[in-house]
């Protein structure tokens, strides 16, 4: 039992290498060689002992390296009502300053036809994950759950699209939307409280 966790932490260990190495040089300009260079290891022994392609590698690594990601995302995220604003204004610079790099080739590997529907799947896991997350955020915003996994689209998106392109122009004018939306949600939510108390 011992030895296959030891085995199972050291392949998550090379995933995280191998995905941090296809985040500097790119999917296309990144080599069986440089990912076992980037692991310690031979190319023999990555592929012998932890992987059977390089096309594994390549799933597996990107699914492992965004969910850490998407951790890191939203353990930061706000708890209460107060926090809320400020965490749109910075959260978009935070993402781009740290995961501007991974983001970029997960989506040169999801966009890519031969990794489509590993792509849709990882889709599936970040719905059910935010799906979860919403509910247990909703009632601390006197929210339903549907419309706050909404918000968390939409700024998740918007993080990702900043990081990706630096747009900032466009990053503006979706954070003028979604702070002015939130603050109507929740007076809309407040008023009707309001009223069912008196």
């Amino acid at each position: 039992m011992a030895a296959n966790n030891t085995h199972d932490a050291k392949r998550n260990k090379i995933l995280e290498d191998c995905f941090d190495c296809f985040c500097e040089n790119g999917l296309e300009n990144t080599s069986t060689k440089m990912l076992a260079k980037a692991c310690g290891m031979s190319a023999g022994n990555l592929f012998n002992n932890y992987f059977d392609s390089k096309d594994e590698i390549i799933i597996e690594c990107t699914a492992h390296g965004m969910a850490k990601t998407e951790e890191d995302f939203l353990a930061i995220a706000p708890q209460s009502l107060d926090e809320i604003e400020d965490y749109i204004d910075k959260m978009p610079y935070i993402t781009h300053d740290l995961h501007a790099k991974k983001y970029r080739f997960m989506y040169q590997v999801y966009a890519s036809p031969r990794y489509l529907e590993y792509g849709k799947e990882f889709s599936k896991g970040v719905t059910e994950r935010y799906s979860e997350y919403a509910k247990q955020l909703a009632p601390n915003f006197g929210l339903p759950w549907e419309l706050v996994r909404s918000f968390i689209y939409m700024f998740v998106r918007t993080c990702v699209y900043y990081a990706l392109f630096e747009n900032e122009e466009y990053l503006q004018s979706q954070l003028y939307f979604l702070k002015n939306g939130i603050r109507l949600m929740i007076k809309e939510a407040q008023e009707n409280a309001e009223k069912q108390n008196s």
